[in-house]
């Protein structure tokens, strides 16, 4: 039998036809071998957060797969399908700049992996609304492998937070 891993990426675009681009990359993600992709989120327009001044709005969105590829082959095939989509290479980027394309790997079942160059679950999926938001969508109930809370229960916490509970803003760099 082989085993079948339930992914989560968060997926967005603020350049160019942003719409478009996240169709693409939804087909890209439905074509990766041993992948399917089981359900998409709605789709999220919301503005940039952190980076440069003046960047345009993002859409946002979550796929949920089912995959047999390692969570490693899954991010190397995730920046194979960003490259192609004319992002350019992690040494040319401006930190949290506009994105052609940007997919993240937020989840891999319930693993917690820290390697060079890939973290699970994603270091700051739970400060981010963009992110959670259509998390939710998808599987609220879904818990957080390190933080032991649903993703419904992050979201809340982060639309409503509790004095002294804030989110930290730790300067990781993203995978």
């Amino acid at each position: 039998m082989v085993f079948m891993a339930r992914a989560y990426v968060a997926m967005g675009s603020n350049l160019g036809d942003r719409q478009k681009r996240l169709e693409a990359a939804h087909a890209a993600l439905d074509a990766l071998p041993r992948t399917r992709c089981l359900r998409l989120s709605p789709v999220y327009e919301t503005a940039a957060v952190g980076g440069p001044a003046g960047q345009g709005d993002y859409l946002n969105a979550v796929a949920e797969l089912e995959t047999s590829l390692a969570a490693r082959d899954l991010l190397e095939r995730l920046q194979r399908i960003e490259q192609e989509a004319g992002r350019e290479p992690a040494d040319q980027r401006v930190r949290w700049g506009p994105r052609v394309l940007d997919l993240d790997l937020l989840l891999y079942d319930d693993a917690v992996i820290r390697e060079e160059g890939l973290s699970v679950p994603h270091p700051r999926m739970h400060e981010r609304w963009f992110v959670l938001k259509p998390l939710t969508d998808l599987a609220p109930n879904l818990v957080h492998p390190v933080l032991g809370k649903t993703v419904r229960d992050l979201l809340e916490q982060l639309e409503h937070p509790i004095p002294g509970q804030e989110p930290s803003h730790e300067d990781a760099d993203d995978q």
